[in-house]
């Protein structure tokens, strides 16, 4: 079987949260071939609540752990793709991480690795079956122009 490419490729556009404040949307862009696979059947929502600024965007060193994490999560899952990250929401006093996953619990022993270094965070995890990737098609019509699928 060939090797599975997963794009590196993301997009950022603005949208508004539900307070109303702003909030960043990243996705990655190009996962048809991720998602024709029908591997990766759930998907995991990872939330960081916090107290932002008046915008309710992080604060400068909020946004540093969440950059590390981030960074962390993506080259422990490029190396080993049980999981993808496919989303990043920031604002409205929270940051998401939306993954799609072969195995769950393979997913949190993972998840789990990758934040031992790390300060504890208040993190909170929702778990469902997502084999349409409903969640990741409904982002990308966030992006401006084509979202490549």
């Amino acid at each position: 079987m060939a090797k599975l490419i997963i794009s590196n490729d993301w997009w950022t556009a603005p949208a508004e949260g539900e307070g109303g404040r702003l909030v960043l949307v990243t996705g990655r862009r190009c996962m048809g071939n991720v998602i024709a696979t029908g591997l990766y059947r759930y998907r995991v929502e990872v939330t960081w609540p916090y107290e932002g600024d008046g915008k309710g965007l992080p604060t400068y060193a909020d946004s540093k752990v969440m950059e590390e994490v981030t960074d962390a999560l993506n080259d422990c899952f490029d190396r080993d793709p049980v999981a993808i990250m496919t989303g990043i929401y920031t604002g409205d006093g929270q940051r998401n991480w939306v993954f799609y996953t072969r195995s769950l619990h393979i997913f949190q022993r993972k998840f789990n690795e990758v934040m031992a270094p790390f300060p504890a965070l208040p993190l909170q995890f929702e778990a469902e079956e997502d084999p349409d990737w409903q969640e990741y098609r409904e982002m990308c019509e966030c992006e401006v122009g084509d979202s490549g699928e």
